[in-house]
């Protein structure tokens, strides 16, 4: 997939949580029809294992309502104020370990989640780049290389 301008890194913070932004951006994109196809399976919560699902239950929001608050407008850091008031509010433990399980998924991860990784990077033509973790083959499946600019060591700042 190419860059998509106006998707960020799964790496970006907002607040306290990686990734938070990248659904924010993709909420937006879709909205305004820019978000290629290919995301759009990827959107929201109807999987129960995709990053979107993930972070909204994390959070203790639907993504349903964490759409509508988006696109009422607002900053990044709002949006999540306004989550976290919602939802369940977490410690800064529970973000530093979510942002770990996130960052990490991929990484001697079970079998399914291993395999659909390495499908990946070979549909991709990345394979053998040394790419480990979900958020890294996003990176580089869109142009950015995460690896060379140590993204998870910014995430953790």
């Amino acid at each position: 997939m190419p860059h998509v301008p106006g998707l960020r890194s799964p790496y970006a913070r907002t607040g306290r949580l990686v990734y938070f932004g990248r659904m924010l951006d993709k909420i937006r994109l879709h909205d305004k029809g820019l978000l290629p196809a290919d995301y759009v399976a990827n959107l929201g919560d109807a999987k129960p294992g995709v990053f979107d699902a993930r972070t909204c239950r994390f959070l203790g929001v639907s993504f349903a309502d964490l759409r509508a608050r988006t696109l009422e407008g607002g900053t990044d850091e709002e949006i999540l104020a306004w989550a976290e008031s919602r939802g369940t509010r977490r410690t800064d433990d529970d973000c530093m370990m979510f942002n770990a399980f996130l960052m990490k998924r991929g990484f001697h991860d079970p079998a399914e989640n291993a395999q659909l990784l390495r499908k990946r990077l070979a549909e991709s033509g990345l394979e053998g780049r040394g790419i480990e973790t979900s958020f890294d083959y996003i990176d580089a499946d869109e142009g950015r290389d995460s690896l060379a600019a140590k993204a998870w060591e910014a995430a953790w700042a």
